[in-house]
Parts: structure tokens; sequence; C-alpha cells
């Protein structure tokens, strides 16, 4: 739902400087001129304050970043970072908030006051999104199946959900019955409670589908921010902001709480952790769910967690002692390889060299537990060919290269294989929603799902992976994409060759 409303929004990734968000502001709503109403905002996603020098702003001592331009004022905006844990909306948006709305401090969130207001992360954005004109019930459907339709141009076959709200999967529920002719990924979601961080009983409905195509059988929980923000909760301060170890979404008790209900509710317990305070309290909630769920088996319960497969998402940012704690449970770490080549130009800012070379980005040392790999579409671009050149390489997939005085990779200590990196992509994501020797394999008994690519992705340079294209794409014995120019194409060149 939030990639396929992106994709009907302003693209601001890249954007360095406010010069160049303005002028895809205007272009954006040129394109959709009924956009940017009180009714309909403009929407927008990509900016990222490393780029633009500093944080965005709506209010303040200084010139409004959108009011400068009159095609821009008086508009409506919400844009989103580029992690999707903070917000910046415009000045008409921030004027229909009046001053009792915006408390001083927000547990699990922050105001960003300086150097203006208008910008607001994690629990803060629900201030904005309260008076946000939500999307209806057929714009909605509009953005899942523009998803769909996108998301198997790449090559995806289907996606793991992490966070639909009642509503979503509801609806998703209804498309996958009524509308197959139009929903043709595989998706596994995670319910997300209409208010975060909560056990919404009354929600707690499983869905599973004969033919695979939709299933509910799992919960996603919160435990911090993102690190580009400073919101992932870390043991000890920032480097680069001492003043600060980032902000935990939801307190360790209730955290552990929450994971006991919903796994005595029967649901695999999935949490965003990113900061190694995070991922600790994480791992202290799954464990204390699965002795709840095995009492008799506490001295070892890796056979229980392989039951249950409980995980973390992201496991971005671990301290040595509780990567220990996640091989003897077997705690699944569901990690996204781009987050690392994209994280790379500043994380050894925002860490320090110690906690990057012992704690953070691990990849390698995770494999052994069965890690799950993905993209986190919208965050990164859903594109797998280039998380598995990331996961490989260790450089930037749009680029080829690592971050100053390591061009030849980023701490390639923790570099998988081709080999790897696929299985992490295939049969790692199907383990991970109980779906192994269904998906992620081409086989007898299987999911008749598979892609068709020009070149044998395991015989092709290290270089090439992230140029690799899809020409066609399969679900359920169905071909539901087919790339309209068949030249063979590798390293971003077209060869007029047959197969």
């Amino acid at each position: 739902m939030q990639y396929g409303e992106f994709l009907h929004s302003a693209d601001l990734f890249g954007a360095d400087s406010s010069d160049e968000v303005r002028r895809r502001l205007v272009e954006y709503l040129e394109q959709n001129p009924a956009a940017g109403s009180r009714d309909n905002w403009a929407r927008g996603v990509g900016w990222d304050q490393m780029l633009l020098g500093g944080m965005p702003f709506a209010a303040g001592d200084f010139l409004d970043m959108l009011e400068q331009d009159e095609r821009l004022k008086g508009r409506y905006f919400m844009l989103d970072r580029v992690d999707v844990h903070c917000t910046w909306v415009s000045r008409a948006v921030l004027d229909l908030l009046s001053p009792d709305d915006l408390p001083e401090d927000v547990p699990g969130g922050e105001i960003v006051r300086d150097p203006g207001m208008g910008v607001f992360c994690d629990n803060a954005m629900d201030l904005v999104t309260a008076l946000w004109p939500r999307p209806g019930k057929e714009r909605k459907k509009e953005f899942v199946k523009s998803a769909m339709r996108e998301l198997h141009k790449v090559g995806l076959v289907g996606m793991h959900d992490a966070g639909a709200l009642p509503g979503t999967i509801a609806l998703y529920d209804e498309m996958s019955r009524t509308e197959t002719e139009d929903w043709t990924l595989r998706v596994y979601a995670m319910l997300e409670c209409d208010e975060r961080n909560t056990f919404c009983s009354g929600d707690a409905v499983k869905v599973e589908h004969d033919d695979g195509m939709f299933s509910v059988r799992s919960v996603k929980l919160f435990a911090d921010g993102a690190l580009g923000s400073w919101g992932s909760a870390m043991i000890e301060p920032y480097t680069d902001r001492p003043d600060t170890t980032g902000s935990l979404l939801v307190n360790a008790s209730t955290l552990t709480s929450l994971a006991r209900s919903w796994a005595a509710a029967g649901f695999q317990v999935n949490i965003h952790a990113i900061g190694d305070l995070a991922n600790r309290l994480a791992i202290d909630a799954l464990e204390a769910a699965l002795v709840d769920l095995c009492p008799h088996e506490k001295g070892d319960l890796s056979a229980c967690q392989s039951r249950h497969r409980f995980r973390i998402e992201h496991a971005q940012i671990i301290h040595p002692d509780d990567q220990k704690r996640m091989h003897a449970i077997g705690i699944i770490p569901s990690i996204q390889p781009t987050h690392a080549t994209s994280d790379m130009a500043y994380a050894e800012l925002r860490l320090g060299d110690e906690r990057i070379r012992t704690e953070a980005y691990r990849m390698r040392s995770l494999l052994d537990i069965g890690s799950v790999l993905g993209s986190d579409f919208p965050v990164e671009p859903p594109n797998p060919f280039e998380g598995v050149y990331a996961a490989v390489t260790r450089k930037n997939p749009h680029t080829g290269i690592g971050p100053p005085g390591h061009e030849a990779g980023w701490h390639v200590e923790e570099a998988l294989t081709v080999q790897q990196a696929l299985d992490g992509f295939t049969r790692g994501a199907a383990w991970g929603a109980f779906l192994e020797g269904k998906a992620g394999v081409i086989a007898e008994g299987a999911f008749a799902d598979w892609v068709v690519l020009d070149y044998d992705i395991e015989a092709v340079e290290e270089e090439d992976l992230r140029h690799l294209t899809v020409r066609e794409t399969w679900v359920g014995g169905k071909k539901v994409y087919e790339r309209a120019d068949q030249s063979r194409r590798k390293g971003g060149a077209d060869v007029q060759e047959d197969l």
C-alpha cells in the first residue's frame, strides 16, 4: 500500500538542495494539479537532511524552504524522510496544528524545532497523520495494483508486508479473493494495530488462502526509530551527538508484555529494531515469549524458536553479547543489505569505529541463523538484484563504489557469496514466512513462481549483478510481466542475441 502510494507521490530521493526539492515538487504539481489542497495533500518521499545540509523546516526565524516558490505557497505537503521515520510538512499543514497540539516532548518521538518547525519524527508523526485526509478505497486499490505491477518488473513474485493496518488487511483479503486478475503478487502480511505497539485482540484474525496468494499469521511491533534521524535506541550515546542515545518507541516492559500476548494468541512476533539497545530489548521480549510457549524447553529454546520463527526486522546494530544470544536461540534476523550501503556514508559518524566493526550491519556473522533478506521498500528501491549486489560487494548498487577509504567495499568481512545472498532472498524469505518447500524454490510440488533473466546470476561478474534486468516474471504458473524489449541485457548494454 505504502509503495503504491509513493509511486503516485513526488520522488525526492537523492535531492541534494532546497532548489532541487522545490523543482521536483513543482514538477509533481504540474502533473497532478489536484494535489496540494486541504482535502488532497501532496505527498512525497525521499528527502535526507544529510544531503540538504540540515533539517528542512516550514516556520521559524528563516525563510520557509517551500514558501520561497510562489507555485508551492499555501499548498498542503506531507513529505516523508528517506527512512519514513520523519515527515516534513508545509506551513499550511503546520497551521492546522494549534500550539496546544504540540507538546514540548513526545515519548518515543521528536518535534524538530531547529532551525525551525516542520519536521515530526517517529511517534510525533501521529500529530500530523491524524489530520491527513486519507485516500478512499478505490484509490487505495489503485495503489496496490500499481505496486504489484512495478514489483513484477524487478522480479518479485512475493513480498512480506511488514506492517499492514487492519483496514489494509481487510482490503487485501477482499482484493485477493475477488480481483484475482489484478492480485498477482504473493503477500505475507504482518498485522500492525491502528494504535502502534498495542494488543488489538479484536483485529487478531489469521488469514490463509489455499493458493498461497495472501496470508496473515504474524504481527509487527516497533522498538525504535532509524539511524539517519538519530532515532535508533542505543546503549551508549551517538558519537556525533553525545547528547542523545536515540529513543525507544515503547518501554521494555511493554514490549515484552506485547510479545508475550501476541505469541499466546498464536502469532509470529516480528519486532523492528535498529539500535543495539532496541535489539537487546527485542531479544529479551522474544525470549520471554518463547519461555511462555515452551516452558519445558527453557534451557534450550532453539527448537521452540524453530517452530514459531520470531524475527527481528533490520537487526542492524547488535552488541556482541546479544549476537551470541540470537545465535543460541535462533532468532531470525530480517536484514536489508542495501541499508548498509545507503548508511555507510554517515554510519561511522553516528556510531564510531568500534561499534561499526563489532556491531553494525552484520550479514555473514548472522548467516547461520537463517537470515531473511529483503529491501525494505519503499525506504529502499525494491530491486532484489541491487540487494544481492550490496550483500556481495558491500558497495553502493547505484555507483558501484564504497565510501571514502572503502572504495573497494565497506567492511567486506561481512559480505556474502552470490549463492548465500540468493538464498536469503528466496529460501530464507520462504522460511521466515512458513512457506518452505512452497516458495523460494523451483521444484515439484512448489508454487510455480519464477523469473527469467538474460544471464545466469551465478555466472556473471560481480559488477554486472546491479545491472541485471528481468525478462519475464511468473506467479502461480501465470506470466505476470514480460519486458517489452527482449534484447539480451547485461552491464547496462543491450546485446541482440537469441537465448
